[in-house]
């Protein structure tokens, strides 16, 4: 039986190099030179290329030495980990051995963690343990790197146990890649205590939880964990600083994003490219656009990022002309690059630019990807624009294997305001894995076209599989109520929603309300929930009130609507052009003249 598998591998690893040799000529293959095997280990510690490791791999095969341990796991390495090996290769010979080692399963989760479907390191880890191979402390590092890719926190908590079981927890680099997979799932209680517990820390291990902090957007605390890091006599890198820099940008605190510079300025520490763009885009982000040209005139060296991290810098603070101007200007760009310009056209409102600039970006050949395509998504669902809309659809069925959930909620939510639902449903339907924003999508779809029953019994199915609805979803249930005219369906909810779900009382909620009452007739009980509000009435409230006063024609009320009305701040409100055509409205019903042009003087 041995020698049936011996033979079965010869001859499946020989057809990788289109080499298959007859039974006849297997057992009549020279038996290997004494230091045939130190050779060709040699020469595979020194290979370079796919080409090469072929031909060795041949000669593996031509002098019998698969069977060697040490040989055959250097062959895995360098295709797993090397920057010119060939992942599916590797996998390939791995597949093919009977009993692969520790080395050989480390080298294969390892090209995993790198790669991008880090999702099967996980795969494999699980599979070495059901084969009775217990990982070491070399193997647990590019696991957790997985988890952190994958945010994976199940699987972090899992290796976190067998962290303790086999001992490693006192080694630095394993608690390092432990802490930094809480970081990146979003535990960083979790990711405190491992730092905490670390008993000599790296600079690795300062990074990691100054990284962690600036992930979950407390800039303060990262640098106070900075602080302790100098007061600990650690030497700060690179990284600190593009750690900290980001922090500040994400949280818009320009106060310690200027510490943070003067801290450079002082000390003199060496700034490369990534700490000078993570600068420039502190700067940019925090509202100091002319500090932020400053920077970037004084780089010696500039790159795409460079130059998109300007491009979003005047975005983002209403400039979209500017931005199109240093767009148009890069010398080079990349996907990141046009992602940036289409997002920020879409994200104030100008879809039809994003659309064409979105045609452009295809016209120079540059490959979207989901950022891009949840962007173009917007953008059709904004303008209605449902034929691009199907091209994007087919697009990500024919290149995309594995959508991500947020570009599946992008295509449900294109096709629900584009009017066609039942597609939209569809998708829902077939989604592999599904989050409560899309629950909030499809219920949402359901609501803005009136079907009240179908986004109730959505709203079921969601509490049925374990789902628990948040601000958003309440809004667009009471929302589907409103327009369905269920009253007493709503009042329900809008009490559950409190009581039995714990989601506090938004105005939003309270404009649904005021809504749906208001459209029952019932205008006196919307006035004493309006005057139970915690919060300060705002246009929106009014307006819905003064919807309702039109449709019943209640000319008392709606005269304190437009006392409210006018009383609003003019330099923060403004009438809608909903809340005029219920004023013009409302005089004609009511026979009554209501001097318009008194109150908008008055209001501008």
């Amino acid at each position: 039986m041995f020698e049936t598998a011996a033979l079965a591998w010869r001859a499946a690893s020989a057809i990788f190099f289109f080499f298959q040799p007859s039974r006849h000529q297997v057992s009549s293959l020279p038996r290997p030179k004494p230091h045939a095997d130190q050779t060709l280990l040699s020469l595979l510690q020194r290979c370079s290329s796919m080409k090469r490791l072929k031909q060795l791999h041949g000669q593996l095969i031509t002098n019998d030495l698969l069977s060697r341990a040490p040989t055959l796991g250097k062959l895995i390495a360098f295709c797993c980990v090397s920057d010119g090996g060939d992942l599916r290769y590797g996998r390939r010979v791995f597949d093919l051995v009977p009993r692969p080692n520790t080395f050989m399963w480390n080298s294969l989760i390892r090209g995993y963690s790198y790669s991008r479907d880090p999702r099967e390191a996980l795969v494999l880890h699980r599979r070495m343990l059901r084969c009775g191979l217990l990982p070491n402390q070399f193997t647990l590092p590019f696991v957790l790197k997985s988890c952190a890719s994958e945010l994976a926190s199940t699987e972090a908590s899992v290796v976190h146990a067998l962290i303790f079981k086999l001992g490693f927890e006192s080694q630095v680099f394993v608690a390092n890649a432990l802490l930094s997979a809480y970081s990146s799932c979003g535990f960083i209680g979790l990711a405190r205590k491992v730092f905490d517990d670390i008993p000599n820390r790296n600079v690795v291990s300062w990074n990691s939880i100054i990284s962690g902090y600036a992930q979950a957007g407390d800039c303060v605390e990262a640098f106070n964990m900075f602080r302790a890091m100098t007061n600990s006599n650690v030497e700060s890198d690179g990284f600190t600083l593009v750690s900290l820099l980001t922090a500040c940008a994400q949280a818009g605190n320009l106060g310690l994003g200027r510490v943070a510079h003067h801290y450079i300025v002082i000390t003199g520490v060496s700034v490369d490219l990534i700490a000078a763009n993570a600068l420039l885009d502190m700067y940019g982000k925090c509202g100091e656009l002319f500090v932020a040209k400053k920077c970037f005139n004084r780089m010696a060296l500039r790159n795409v990022v460079s130059w998109t991290s300007m491009v979003c810098a005047f975005a983002k603070h209403g400039l979209l002309d500017v931005a199109r101007s240093w767009f148009d200007q890069m010398p080079e760009r990349n996907v990141v690059s046009w992602n940036a310009m289409i997002s920020c056209y879409v994200q104030h409102g100008l879809s039809r630019e994003g659309l064409d600039l979105y045609t452009h970006m295809q016209s120079s050949r540059v490959i979207p990807d989901e950022v891009t395509l949840v962007a173009v998504l917007l953008a059709c669902s904004q303008t209605g624009d449902l034929v691009t809309g199907k091209e994007i659809h087919e697009y990500i069925t024919e290149r995309i294997t594995k959508p991500s959930v947020t570009l599946f909620n992008s295509l449900v939510d294109m096709y629900a305001k584009c009017g066609s639902v039942d597609i939209a449903l569809d998708i829902f339907r077939v989604m592999p894995e599904k989050t409560v924003v899309s629950w909030n999508v499809i219920i949402g779809a359901f609501a803005i076209h009136g079907c009240a029953f179908d986004a109730i019994e959505l709203f079921r199915q969601m509490i049925s599989e374990g789902f628990s609805p948040d601000t958003i979803t309440f809004t667009r249930l009471l929302c589907a109520c409103s327009h369905g005219g269920l009253l007493e369906v709503g009042k329900y909810y809008f009490e559950a929603m409190s009581i039995d779900y714990k989601v506090p009382y938004k105005i939003e909620h309270y404009a649904c309300m005021v809504d749906l009452l208001g459209r029952g007739g019932q205008i006196e009980q919307a006035v004493e929930l309006i005057r139970s509000m915690p919060m300060k009435p705002d246009i929106v409230i009014w307006g819905a009130l003064l919807g309702a006063c039109r449709i019943h024609g209640n000319m008392k009320t709606g005269e304190e609507v437009m006392k409210q009305l006018l009383e609003l701040e003019s330099d923060k409100y403004h009438l809608h052009d909903s809340v005029t055509f219920c004023l013009v409205e409302l005089e004609n019903k009511c026979h009554v003249t209501c001097n318009l042009e008194h109150m908008f003087s008055d209001s501008t």
